[in-house]
């Protein structure tokens, strides 16, 4: 049913509260980034960017975030590398425990980082393998970024129209061939969408990054978290408007490629 003039106004009302809501923290940071003072604070003291000078001049937080980077982009590969082969073989050829194992592929997600991280930490050293680093964080990342590319590629082949593959077959294509040339360009919206999901949560992910990381391989969220132990000036508000820009970053480059109304699960 249509709805009546108070009813859009009342609805788009709260729709934009709720907007309100959730970006608030966001731009109170990314406007805190600029304060001239002394202190981390809102409102700000006057305009300055000094603090990201300092950032850039800082040689921790510089390694923190190339480090980050390099993480992030080697878990995005291989999250989206298993995740899309895993939700291709649960969705097309599992059947009688099709329901277990895409259980397992999404269990990551109901369970608390820090418990991720402590579980991961015992097993490390139950096997031996003892020295943290970045072994335990790409895997540690890798655990909890899995979900995100398995769920959006396995959606897009639930609605998969397979007639397609099979008059590809009959047209003499091989597997590989049919694979390559119809169902990745059909599919590569999920992978897509997946891969900048993961790739957002290996960038900011704190809570296994704090139990897994060693000295040399710090990211820039566990870096930050020292910096804020002992000082509290405007750099903190600095560096997380860079993580910020870091993503919608990410975002641009993937509608610049492929456009973000491709990304929806048809994959058109």
């Amino acid at each position: 049913m249509p709805l009546s003039r108070s009813s859009r106004v009342i609805l788009n009302t709260v729709v934009a509260l709720l907007y309100l809501f959730l970006l608030a923290p966001i731009i109170i940071v990314v406007i805190a980034a600029f304060n001239s003072g002394q202190y981390l604070r809102f409102p700000p003291e006057g305009f300055s960017l000094r603090w990201f000078q300092k950032f850039l001049e800082s040689e921790p937080f510089v390694d923190a975030f190339l480090f980050s980077v390099r993480l992030a982009i080697f878990v995005t590969v291989l999250a989206t590398v298993i995740g899309t082969a895993a939700a291709l073989y649960i969705v097309r050829h599992s059947r009688r425990f099709r329901a277990g194992l895409q259980l397992l592929m999404i269990s990551p997600l109901p369970v608390p980082a820090i418990l991720t991280g402590i579980a991961l930490l015992i097993f490390f050293y139950a096997i031996g393998l003892g020295t943290r680093g970045m072994v335990g964080l790409v895997i540690g990342h890798t655990l909890v970024s899995l979900p995100y590319v398995f769920l959006t590629v396995s959606t897009v082949l639930v609605g998969f129209d397979r007639s397609l593959e099979e008059a590809a077959r009959n047209l003499g294509a091989g597997p590989w061939t049919t694979f390559r040339r119809v169902t990745l360009p059909l599919i590569k919206g999920g992978i897509i969408s997946g891969s900048v999901f993961a790739f957002i949560v290996s960038f900011d992910q704190f809570p296994i990054s704090l139990l897994l990381a060693s000295v040399g391989s710090t990211p820039l969220p566990l870096q930050l978290f020292d910096y804020l132990r002992f000082s509290f000036d405007p750099t903190a508000a600095a560096v997380s408007t860079i993580s910020i820009l870091m993503t919608v970053v990410v975002v641009l480059i993937t509608e610049r490629l492929v456009g973000l109304e491709s990304l929806y699960w048809g994959g058109r």
